[in-house]
């Protein structure tokens, strides 16, 4: 099978919570406080698992961190694909507006996988 992901998806297990939604017409959802768990990453965005019925999209704020202190990201997430399991949601979804600039935290842990794989 052909790739056609724009970067390589590395697993990661990272939780995190989504309390709000936004999308761009100024339409707010609050009080979600639905908890993800994260299960890969990549530079153009992120996979996750859900027991919520969230929609497509749509978009909320994360701050993800893939290493040390110095890898921590805050960056708007969309939510851009949904696939129904049995007892959760996988969910695609792409980063925003994020400066290229950020990649390094993204090489530094590619390479920090690559070493321990």
């Amino acid at each position: 099978m052909i790739e056609k992901r724009k970067s390589k998806r590395f697993p990661i297990s990272l939780k995190l919570e989504i309390s709000s939604l936004f999308k761009q017409d100024n339409i707010h959802v609050d009080n979600i406080n639905e908890p993800i768990e994260v299960i890969n990453v990549s530079k153009t965005g992120i996979g996750f698992k859900s027991k919520g019925d969230l929609p497509l999209e749509y978009y909320f704020n994360a701050c993800i961190q893939l290493g040390g202190p110095l890898s921590k990201l805050y960056t708007v997430v969309k939510i851009v694909r949904r696939e129904d399991r049995d007892e959760s949601n996988l969910y695609g979804c792409e980063f925003v507006g994020m400066s290229s600039v950020l990649n390094y935290i993204f090489d530094e842990f590619e390479a920090g996988f690559l070493e321990s794989n």
